[in-house]
Formats: C-alpha cells, structure tokens, sequence
C-alpha cells in the first residue's frame, strides 16, 4: 500500500508528468516540493495557478532542494544519473517515476497491458485499445501516449474503475519501475535511440526489460535477438514475427492462395488486405495487439473487428496527397533508424527518402542495405543529414543535400516517377531545425500542399 502522508516528497520536472505527480502526490497527502532545471518550465504558470502555496525551484538544481527529503518523485525527462540524484540515491532516498506510483497504488484493481519498444509503440497501444473497446471492455489508455498514468488513475478513482488499462510505456519511464505486473506486455523491438541518454544498448535494454516485471504473459519479437534474450523462465512467453509462426502460440504471416494471412500457429486469423493500414510493419503491429488481446481471453471477432476499422495515428506513415502518380507520406514520427528502415520495407513501391536532423548518436548504417533495396533516391536534411549521407555513398541511388523542407519536397518531386512514393521519414529528432515532430510534419505538409496546388494550377 502506498504510504505518502506527510512525507516530504520532492518532484523532479514540471512537463505533464511532472503536474500529475503533484496531484497525485497532495492527494495522497505529502508534502511536496517542485523543481525544474530549466529557468522556464512549460507548465510554470499552471502550476502557480493550480498550486499557488507550493515552492517551484527553477534553473540548475542545488544541494540544498535536495537535503530533509523522503523520497523524489521524477519525471521521465530527468536522467537517474544526474550528480544530485545520484547523490541522494546514494543516501538512500527512494526514487520514483509515474509508472512505478501507479502500479503500487493501482494493486489488482483493473488489469494492465503494458507496450513498449523502440518503434510502433503508440499504433499497438492505440489498436489495442480499440480491440479492447470492441470487445465490450471498459477501457483507458494512457501513459507515453498523452493521458499521463497519475491522470487516468486519478479519474478512474473518481468516475469508476475500467477493466483495463493499456499501457504505452518509454524506457525512461521504466528506469524508475519495478512494481508493474502486468496481465500481458510486448517489447516490440529495440533499435539504437536515446544513446544521448544511455552508457550503451545493454543500458537501454535493460531499461526496457522492467516491463516484464510480475508474472504476466511476455510477448517478444522473434526477429530482435536482443528482445528475445528477455525470455524469463516459468514465464508465458509467445512471440510475433512477420515470417510464419514458429509454435502453436507463436503469431506471424502464412501465405495462402497468393495471399498472405495474420496468423497465430497453424490458424489463418485474418488477411492482411483487409488491414486499412499500409505497411508490413503494420502488419507486424496488429499482430502485437491481437496478442495482447488475447493473453486476457478477448473473443477473435471483436478483435478483428477493431483492426478492419483503425485508422492510424497522424505523422506515423500517413498518407499526404497524390500528385501525379506520386504519393507523399508522412512519417515524421520516424526518429530513429530503426522506424526508417521499417518504413522503407513496409512500401510497396520505389521510394524517395527524406532524412536527416538531430541524430542523438545513432549509428546510421543500418539504413544503408534498406536504402539500396527500397529507395529511388534520398534527400538529406538537417545537422546530420551529411552523417546520414556518408553511410549511403555505396547505395547506387542519387543523394540530394536540401536546405529546408520546402527545398526538399521540391527536390522529392523531380527525382520521383510515377508510382513512386515520396516518404519523410526522418531517421532523426526534429530539434535542429523544428520545435518538434509535429511541426516538422506541418512544414512537409504545407509544402506537399503548396506543390499540389502549383500541379493544379
């Protein structure tokens, strides 16, 4: 049971997070006290206006915020490795994340399903929530995704309980986690991100691994050694892969009569054709939900209903227009290699690539055999778009350099034929030249948009 009367907590970060913390944490009765590093916090002024007799400490942190604490509360944004943290952990303060408060306040109210991995996150969180919806649950999603996890139980708390919480979990909200036990949870993949952040890809991992914590069915991607590795013994544990399923409990791809089926072991389930969602990695996607779905007992038919009706999520492969024969996708949530290089091999046709931006210390040679298959021509943009570049010299396709987006869906049209598509995924973080991945996909938008109207005209 949670026990937080009177104790004097210290809340690390005022993004949304951050917010839900402190109303989870004054509910519950502490004694809170707030800091950000930054001399400028997005939420200071609703924060002064919620919490008008709570002290806010802005700019680099000092020792003294950090003596006479019980605990810190920390948002995903603050590294654990920050000196004062490390510091206090060393004194034996107890650290804690959002996640970790909910699931120890949660107990065995509602069951969770829990989704993390370097990519494709957000689609299977939101799938599965629709899955769950069709099949009559009552259900939330939460956490990376928008709605933090402090918010949702907080309302749960008031307006009634769902049956089921789904779950987008980062590895940074992982970092602080080890009280979740979820009914089902899925590592999707694991590819180089966030290297700015960890010592290595085993320090990531590791991170990632947290949400096998508890007792609850493990769904691994057979494709990723690293994420296989993670199998624990006395566990559930059922795999997802887009070849053919290697055991009964096993989901993956069959093909039959030219066309190729979602399957779960010898079982034709669903053909792909009927998924509205382009993309093997898609496919891939569905796969994951259908499986976590399942680990709770979910009837199929409600399940399959769900998947004939999703739509997407903006900025995730999302088509733009059509000019000319020409499909413009956007894909601007694409910041990593990893979610790249899916989405290049999840296109039916020849692709011209837009990429580049803040590349956080990737290794970008991974794109290179993606590119050389799958790629009409690349564009390069932003600080690392040279970077990007050096891994692609040997591809055998033309790479263009562009000065800014406008630039560079101009450039996309003439190097693109008929047939083709043009695809912004950026490999990259968007902070170079944009405030953020939603803004960089506005730009593209604007500019596919200025190019049709000149087609028109």
């Amino acid at each position: 049971m949670l026990q937080l009367t009177n104790r004097k907590v210290l809340v690390l970060g005022l993004g949304d997070t951050g917010l839900s913390l402190v109303r989870f944490l004054l509910r519950h009765g502490a004694s809170v006290t707030v800091a950000d590093s930054r001399e400028a916090p997005p939420h200071a002024t609703r924060f002064h206006a919620e919490f008008p007799a709570i002290q806010l400490h802005t700019g680099p942190f000092q020792d003294q915020i950090f003596s006479a604490i019980d605990m810190i509360a920390i948002s995903p944004g603050v590294p654990l490795a920050d000196p004062h943290v490390a510091a206090a952990v060393a004194r034996g303060v107890p650290v804690a994340g959002d996640v970790e408060l909910f699931a120890i306040a949660l107990g065995s109210a509602a069951k969770v399903l829990a989704i993390t991995g370097s990519n494709g996150k957000s689609t299977v969180t939101e799938m599965a929530g629709a899955m769950c919806r069709t099949a009559g649950l009552k259900t939330t999603v939460a956490g990376n995704i928008g709605l933090p996890v402090l918010d949702a139980l907080m309302e749960a708390e008031q307006n009634g309980m769902p049956d089921v919480f789904v779950l987008e979990l980062s590895s940074f909200q992982l970092e602080t986690t080890s009280s979740l036990d979820a009914s089902a949870a899925v590592l999707l993949n694991i590819s180089e991100d966030h290297l700015d952040r960890y010592a290595g890809m085993e320090h990531y991992s590791a991170a990632k691994n947290r949400i096998f914590h508890g007792s609850g069915v493990q769904i691994l991607n057979r494709a990723d050694a690293r994420t296989m590795a993670m199998a624990l013994p006395g566990r559930q544990v059922e795999t997802i892969g887009l070849d053919a399923p290697t055991g009964e409990h096993d989901w993956g791809i069959l093909k039959q009569d030219g066309q190729q089926w979602l399957a779960q072991g010898t079982k034709h389930l669903l053909p792909i054709s009927q998924l509205p969602l382009a993309g093997l990695h898609n496919a891939a996607n569905a796969l994951a939900a259908l499986a976590l779905c399942r680990a709770i007992q979910l009837p199929l038919a409600p399940l399959f209903d769900a998947l004939r009706h999703f739509k997407g999520l903006p900025h995730r492969v999302e088509k733009v227009a059509e000019i000319d024969g020409i499909t413009f996708y956007d894909d601007s949530k694409g910041t990593n290699v990893g979610a790249t290089v899916a989405a290049l091999i999840g296109m039916p046709c020849k692709v011209v690539l837009i990429a580049g931006g803040d590349g956080k210390g990737q290794d970008f040679s991974p794109l290179a055999p993606a590119v050389a298959q799958h790629a009409r021509a690349v564009v390069l943009i932003g600080r690392d778009g040279a970077r990007i570049g050096a891994v692609l010299k040997n591809c055998g396709v033309p790479l263009l350099r562009a000065g800014s987006m406008e630039e560079a869906v101009q450039f996309s049209r003439q190097q693109a034929q008929a047939g083709d598509a043009v695809l912004l995924s950026p490999a990259c973080a968007s902070f170079d030249m944009f405030r953020n991945y939603v803004h960089r996909a506005e730009t593209f938008i604007s500019a596919v948009q200025q190019l049709d109207m000149e087609h028109q005209h």
